[in-house]
């Protein structure tokens, strides 16, 4: 059996941000124009009139103050309300995978590791851009890594349950080093047309480089357990997949195909099911929440976050201990987890005992319990 360890991560951050007044600002020029379109049906009580988004109303319900897009100008058009990607032909890099060389490069430098050395390539994320070829093989070619790639899909802890599958390659030797890799562009399944949810999501790509730790040149994480859990919901939901389609007519105008939730029973359920995983785990691991460096929490709602790091700690936790990144970012899905280990983790000292934990539809839940090994070295 062989030790794996997390030498090197990356982050892609789109260059395009839409504050929170730029996108109330769209959304309202929305809200106005369907209200004028339906005011007969409105003042007959036949349809109620979209309420008026607003920044305290987004900050609020979410702590999200800013997210990374892809395309701005779609999203803040009031006639078109969601990103225009450029169509690609098949000779060239699709999006997701540009996105991941980007932060698969970024890994591998950390970790002073070559991608020709890379043995398998995972992407895992919430959605994606086709069924098949996977976009794994396709970042494996274009990285010039050796070995195999495959897709995998798990809502919200794609990126957990992606370090647990190429962790266990790693310990049963199947495997030296991988990328798990999480391309999400969860701009173009969001409703941006809906008060309730139009705030929720930005675009990202995170990467991941574990190899067995007697391979490790530099300050690492050993991963000392990871553990997964599913549950079947459909409180959380998309049936349209990847990109919302384009002809007008077609599935952009029905509702059921993209993002859906039922917030208050993902509030109700979700929490004692993450903290229940959570406090096994450290359990079954050895730890207590005394030994608990810091937290890496998924980044869906501060008010979700703070609620798992008091019931998990026994107590508030400071800033340091459970970092948020999601006012800058917003919910970026499977990323979330692994920006906040990216940004924040670097400070952690040798057998300092740190855990990365996501969750999301499915109901997913998944946790890699990691302590810091070379930093002083």
């Amino acid at each position: 059996m062989h030790q794996p360890a997390i030498t090197g991560t990356g982050v892609f951050t789109p260059t395009e941000v839409i504050t929170n007044d730029e996108l109330v600002i769209a959304f309202n020029a929305y809200a106005d124009r369907v209200n004028a379109e339906n005011a007969d049906a409105i003042a007959a009580g036949d349809m109620a009139p979209i309420p008026h988004s607003s920044s305290e109303f987004i900050v609020n319900a979410s702590g999200i103050e800013n997210r990374f897009v892809l395309n701005k100008s779609g999203v803040l058009d009031p006639n078109v309300m969601h990103p225009i990607l450029r169509p690609r032909s098949d000779d060239e890099p699709g999006v997701m995978a540009e996105m991941a060389i980007d932060a698969c490069t970024k890994a591998l430098e950390q970790a002073k590791v070559d991608a020709a050395d890379v043995d398998a390539v995972i992407c895992a994320a919430s959605n994606h851009e086709r069924a098949y070829p996977a976009i794994a093989v396709e970042i494996q070619q274009l990285l010039g890594c050796g070995g195999f790639g495959f897709d995998m899909n798990v809502a919200c802890s794609s990126a957990t349950f992606g370090i647990q599958v190429a962790a266990d390659m790693i310990r049963s030797g199947s495997i030296r080093k991988a990328l798990v890799v999480n391309p999400e562009i969860c701009s173009a399944h969001l409703e941006w047309r809906d008060r309730d949810c139009h705030f929720i999501f930005g675009d990202v790509c995170t990467a991941v480089l574990l190899e067995r730790e007697e391979d490790a040149q530099g300050p690492h994480f050993a991963v000392r357990s990871t553990r997964c859990a599913t549950e079947f919901s459909n409180n959380i939901r998309n049936n349209n997949g990847f990109l919302r389609r384009s002809r007008p007519g077609h599935m952009e105008d029905r509702r059921d195909m993209l993002f859906v939730q039922e917030g208050r029973k993902v509030f109700k359920q979700v929490l004692p099911l993450v903290c229940n995983h959570m406090t096994s785990h450290m359990t079954d691991d050895g730890i207590t929440a005394d030994d608990l460096k810091r937290i890496w929490l998924h980044q869906a709602n501060k008010t979700m976050n703070d609620f798992i790091g008091k019931k998990v700690l026994g107590r508030t936790p400071d800033q340091d201990e459970q970092p948020n990144i999601l006012h800058d970012y917003a919910n970026t899905s499977s990323a979330g987890s692994i920006i906040a280990f990216s940004q924040y983790s670097d400070d952690l000292k040798d057998g300092e005992i740190g855990m990365i934990c996501s969750f999301g539809a499915g109901y997913s839940v998944g946790s890699v319990i990691v302590e810091r090994k070379g930093a002083n070295t």
